[in-house]
């Protein structure tokens, strides 16, 4: 039996509005894409254990935050329509959870300082060791103990923070962070300011793509046939999230590479690293999108038993694929933007592409034309495409700077170098 199949579609209430949170913490954490990466390049070491230290005490700033709106979350989803009972279950879902919100911020930041460093082995092994402990970890909380589903939020919390120490570990023992990690120190505090103005807009740009997704499968449940409308969608929407997982891994790729050359004053290296990634991407997606179209069948099935909503599916592949092909593209160009520095302009792009073109596309096809999911899907395609666009301009007419990273700057573009 697939695990969707278990649970009305209803009950993903609590995981979205738990996503649509989390999501802001990726988004914080891109500040140190940014700062981190050029600090290495220009070999201004010192400055990214300071840059690390800022972020983190945002971190715990928004932590607060979230961790009220999730403490309430059952009024919030109560408030929002949701099922009471399902609205009840996830605010006590949300509330286990909320020890691990901490450790996945600080995790955030931890993983861009290493990054940007062009260390990655140390997160695989410090990933695959809490990833088998969280296995045990899950069964014993949810079986042996009187949580039952709670278990589950409370292990993952659990697992997260032995993420954090393995790794806080690592950068505090190894040698090879003496220059870049020098203790805790209070001038960390005077770069607050200076990590939150890339910070905020880095958070705005994955927020405001996310929830894009989001409010397609809000309004397919104001469809006609609603229920299938809004699994088919849900189904695009994961579709498209996984299959981006592989150009977000590019796309990190590509602003450490272009933050790294900017920093060290190689404006070509940088724009060289674009393009080679661009095009490594445009074969990946190609791969990607060969699988799609030739196992949708055999993929939908793994979301659900239905057949008329496989073959809803089958019907959705080529505007998935389109989708996902500028999905790709863009990834890469939003983390070129990362790596320059411009997220004060890539935030208006994703405003601008999806909620002035992509969203009102996407409303009158499906509810004026009555094109229904497909609608929905080729508004989301509009967007996505138009989005593309806007940052290759962006890329091409912007001139390449770096940030001051002086010890007394607040971060200020300097001429290309």
């Amino acid at each position: 039996m697939n695990l969707t199949s278990c649970f009305p579609l209803s009950s993903c209430g609590g995981y979205r509005y738990m996503l649509a949170l989390v999501k802001t913490r990726v988004g914080l954490s891109g500040a140190l894409e940014t700062l981190c990466g050029q600090a290495f390049g220009a070999k201004l070491y010192g400055m990214l254990g300071l840059y690390l230290q800022a972020s983190c005490i945002i971190t715990i700033i928004f932590t607060i935050i979230i961790s009220i709106l999730w403490w309430y979350s059952d009024t919030v989803l109560t408030f929002l329509h949701q099922d009471p009972q399902i609205a009840k279950a996830a605010g006590l879902y949300l509330k286990y959870f909320i020890p691990g919100l901490l450790a996945y911020g600080f995790l955030q930041n931890i993983l861009r300082f290493l990054q940007t460093q062009c260390i990655i082995l140390p997160l695989v092994v410090c990933s695959l060791v809490p990833l088998a402990l969280h296995i045990g970890i899950a069964y014993a909380l949810v079986h042996w103990t009187g949580l039952g589903y709670g278990g589950a939020p409370l292990a993952a919390s659990i697992s997260l923070w032995i993420s954090v120490l393995m790794l806080g570990l690592y950068v505090v023992k190894a040698k090879k962070f003496e220059q870049t990690w020098e203790g805790f120190t209070w001038e960390s505090l005077s770069h607050v300011f200076t990590n939150l103005k890339l910070a905020l807009p880095s958070a705005a740009m994955v927020c405001l793509e996310y929830w894009a997704f989001e409010i397609l499968v809000l309004l397919a449940g104001l469809m006609p046939n609603s229920e299938i409308t809004t699994s088919l969608i849900a189904m695009c929407v994961n579709t498209e999230t996984i299959c981006y997982m592989i150009a977000y891994g590019l796309s990190a790729a590509a602003s450490t590479r272009v933050s790294n050359e900017l920093g060290a004053g190689n404006t070509n290296q940088a724009k060289h690293a674009m393009s080679v990634t661009l095009k490594l991407t445009v074969f990946l997606a190609l791969l990607v999108v060969l699988s799609l179209s030739l196992g949708h069948n055999l993929w939908a099935g793994s979301f659900s038993d239905s057949p008329v909503i496989i073959d809803v599916f089958d019907s959705m592949t080529p505007l998935l694929v389109a989708s996902i092909s500028c999905d790709f593209v863009q990834g890469i160009l939003s983390g070129v933007a990362r790596g320059c520095g411009w997220q004060h302009l890539a935030v208006f792009v994703n405003l601008g592409t999806f909620y002035f073109i992509g969203m009102p596309i996407a409303t009158l096809l499906g509810f004026r034309f009555k094109l229904h999911a497909k609608g929905l899907w080729i508004g989301l395609i509009c967007g996505l495409a138009v989005q593309m666009i806007g940052l290759l301009l962006l890329t091409k007419f912007t001139k390449w700077t770096r940030i001051e990273l002086s010890q007394d700057s607040s971060a200020k573009t300097v001429e290309d170098v």
